[in-house]
This record gives C-alpha cells, structure tokens and sequence, in this order.
C-alpha cells in the first residue's frame, strides 16, 4: 500500500496548516555524509495525493523512478530543504545527533517555518513544534515519503560526485554503504577523508590514505 495522507489531514483538521515532512539517506553508510530533506506539501496535494501518484518510500524505489518523483515532488511542493552533515561531525557527535542537526538544517532551507513536523522516526527536541515521530514513516505519510526520496536522490548525486575525488571505492556503486566491494577496498587503500572513522568496522582501519592512492 503506498503512503497516505492521513495523519497530514489530521493535523489539517486540527489548525496546522504547514507540514513539513522529514526523512534523511545514508544514516547507515560507512562513508559520506547524512542528508537529510524537509517537505511542505499543499492543500491540493494533500487533498488529492494522487497528484503525487507512484511517490513512495525511497527504499522501495528503482533510481530512475527515484530521479522521476524527485522531479515531481520539486515541483508540485510548497517548500523543499536540504540540510547536509558530514562524515567528520557524524564523527566527533555521533550519527543519531549528526541526523539531528541534518533535518535542522532542513527546516531552516524552508521558505517559511512550518507549524507542523512529521519526522520519520525521530523526534527534535530543540524544537517546540508540535511533531509526530513515525516508525516507518516514510511508508505511512506521503510528506515524509516526498522528504525520503528528496534526501536520497539528494545524497546519491553527492556520493557520485566523491566517486570522481576517490574513484578506488567505487561510491558511485555502492553509496558508501558496507558492500563486499567496498570492504576490499578499504582493506587495499584505507580510509579516505570522506568515511566515517567512528563506525565499528572503521575503527581500525589503517593504511595509506586515498589521497595517495587514486
């Protein structure tokens, strides 16, 4: 079943009349950065989500139906933000901290401030909006599942983009995730700038760095 609006009409029904929706990629990956989106979809579309037909959660997505409801949810959204935090602050603060500050930089991309806060899985407790922290919700809420895949297409181009810098690790591939491919390259090159030293299989990671290796 593809996500809907129900707890989007409920905050409608309830006074809210900004909703921003808020979902992050690549919390997991052992290399890159942690992107996180927020969404603010209208009335119309929130009335009628089938405005936004085949938008789903990101995971479920092939990348060229990805790259086409990205396009959609560009153009059919009130506000898109993007907030991007690198691999050394995922480091230094730890990654649900890091995940945070990502969807806080979000929210300030915003063209305006939302009323309202659907956040796939977390909660900000900095923020005294009122918020509803989904399990799954990039799957339940059509605003978070609009974030996912913003945020997802968002850190795909950028990990494309490092593969260029560090083309040994093959990112373009792999996203930075723990692939079998990207394991034997960092038993082969090490650790680039770009990858997280705090994760368990970084931890002791050694060798000559990418910058002399590409």
């Amino acid at each position: 079943m593809p996500p809907t609006t129900e707890h989007e009409r409920a905050l409608l029904a309830q006074g809210h009349t900004r909703i921003a929706g808020l979902d992050e990629a690549g919390r997991g990956c052992w290399a890159g950065p942690v992107v996180a989106a927020a969404v603010v979809l209208g009335d119309t579309v929130l009335q009628r989500p089938e405005r936004l037909a085949g938008v789903d959660d990101s995971k479920q997505l092939t990348a060229a139906v990805r790259a086409r409801s990205y396009e959609q949810v560009r153009a059919a959204a009130l506000g898109v933000g993007i907030g991007i935090v690198p691999a050394y602050v995922i480091d230094a603060f730890g990654i649900v901290p890091a995940t945070r500050l990502a969807m806080l930089a979000a929210l300030l991309q915003l063209p305006f401030l939302p009323d309202a806060l659907l956040i796939d899985a977390l909660r900000l407790p900095e923020l005294t909006l009122r918020q509803e922290a989904l399990v799954k919700g990039d799957a339940r809420s059509l605003t978070i599942a609009a974030a996912s895949i913003v945020a997802k297409v968002t850190r795909d181009r950028l990990m494309d983009t490092a593969h260029c810098a560090y083309p040994v690790y093959g990112f373009a591939m792999h996203k930075g995730y723990g692939t079998v491919a990207h394991q034997r390259a960092l038993a082969r090159y090490g650790p680039c700038p770009l990858h997280r030293r705090s994760f368990a299989p970084l931890l002791h990671a050694a060798g000559p760095t990418a910058e002399v290796a590409v």
